[in-house]
């Protein structure tokens, strides 16, 4: 097993809280200018992009090299490909519902409600969820195959994430599908191809700490906590609650896996 530098992780991770925390802050301030909160869906890759890249600096003189540009440029790949796709599929729409039902039950001000329960836990689910690209950037020695097979993992992921949301995004310009469910291409085998994919690219992403017994210790709650999200948190339970409103979604959640990429039944 390679070494581990804690001392130099532990100030690490007062970096990256900070910078977790200024990109929900600067984006905070945006939304209250522009009055939508929906924004903040954009800072969450930028978010992980920033930290890995703060990350990557504070790591100059400790870890290997290969490994510290490998977890950062995996990281930024998908934070910034998952910013964008947010940014363009909400331009032009006004405030996203879930924030505006979250918001009216504000006891006081909405910003400073907003602040607390979305921003900053924001931030700290950030700071969390990175532990996997902050501590394989302070692992010494060469990469293994297990960090190859992470790596090979996070590509799996991507695709899932990238076609899934092109794919959607192609069913959705067409008028004729309005109200209709979704059930082409990967949609078929899973209906969250891309939750499937982020799935895919945190565990992915948590291998290549694995090359260290103590990273890998450190950073093992990141996938499980990314995981719960995805499918018990705000993403698969709150979207399929909204989803059954359609027609036709019992019988297509009959014939399709509900997470995992199966053949339909």
């Amino acid at each position: 097993m390679n070494g581990f530098a804690w001392a130099a992780f532990a100030v690490n991770l007062a970096w990256s809280a900070a910078a977790a925390l200024g990109v929900m802050l600067i984006t905070f301030a945006i939304a209250v200018r522009k009055g939508m909160h929906r924004i903040v869906d954009v800072a969450w890759g930028l978010a992980f992009t920033a930290v890995a890249v703060v990350t990557f600096l504070a790591s100059a003189d400790t870890g290997d090299p290969g490994r510290r540009l490998l977890v950062t440029v995996l990281t930024a790949v998908w934070g910034m490909r998952l910013a964008a796709h947010i940014a363009r599929r909400g331009r032009g729409h006004g405030e996203d519902p879930r924030y505006e039902a979250l918001l009216s039950k504000a006891p006081g001000s909405r910003n400073l409600y907003a602040l607390r329960i979305v921003y900053l836990l924001q931030g700290l689910l950030v700071w969390l969820v990175s532990l996997p690209v902050q501590a394989a950037q302070y692992i010494s020695g060469p990469m293994t195959l297990v960090a190859a097979a992470g790596a090979c993992l996070w590509a799996v992921g991507m695709f899932f994430e990238t076609i899934g949301d092109a794919q959607l995004a192609r069913f959705k310009t067409d008028p004729a599908n309005k109200g209709r469910i979704m059930d082409r291409g990967l949609w078929r085998y899973t209906r969250h191809p891309n939750y499937f994919g982020d799935f895919c690219v945190w565990w992915g992403l948590f291998l290549i700490t694995c090359d260290s017994l103590a990273a890998a210790a450190v950073s093992a709650v990141s996938p499980v906590v990314m995981s719960l999200l995805l499918t018990r948190g705000s993403g698969k339970r709150l979207l399929e609650q909204h989803m059954a409103e359609r027609p036709g979604f019992d019988e297509y959640a009959e014939r399709t896996s509900g997470f995992f990429p199966l053949p339909p039944r």
